[in-house]
């Protein structure tokens, strides 16, 4: 009995890994074919250069492909910092960072406006006991609120494509 058990399970765990074997990314290389022509960066530099080389890394501006489509990229960035709470002593404990993103693709082709999207992400963070503690808690959580601004753009970029 617990030989045909096992054989069953067997069975049916081979036919769930077979079902998977097909997986691909959605937002997988091969489906982007595209370049990026002209680019445009204001505001913080910093920021949009990031959001802007990711896109850039994603594109197929080496490869030689008649169908790929080009596009004008426009990037401003601001990121403001605000004191959110304060201790009995009136030092700071807590920082919100505010992440403003706009973003503006064109069809370098036809003039079209693909993406006019302004996005603005938030995160906190607490003061750490060192100040290297603080910027480096601090330089974290701007690049996470980048990757999720980047997650966003790509998204609505995809379906509009």
């Amino acid at each position: 009995m617990k030989k045909i058990t096992y054989l069953f399970l067997l069975l049916i765990l081979t036919f769930i890994i077979n079902n998977c074997a097909g997986y691909k990314p959605i937002f997988g290389q091969s489906n982007l074919n595209f370049e990026i022509v002209n680019h445009s960066i204001e505001g913080n530099k910093m920021l949009g250069t990031n959001i802007y080389s990711k896109f850039h890394s994603l594109s197929n501006s080496g490869k030689n492909d008649q169908n790929k489509r080009s596009f004008d990229i426009y990037i401003n960035s601001t990121k403001k910092k605000n004191a959110t709470t304060k201790d009995k002593s009136g030092k700071i404990s807590e920082y919100r960072i505010t992440l403003t993103t706009k973003v503006e693709i064109t069809d370098f082709v036809s003039g079209n406006r693909i993406i006019n999207e302004t996005i603005t992400i938030s995160t906190t963070y607490k003061v750490q006991s060192s100040y290297s503690d603080t910027i480096n808690l601090e330089n974290r959580s701007i690049e996470n609120l980048l990757n999720k601004t980047y997650e966003k753009l790509l998204i609505i970029f995809i379906e509009n494509i």
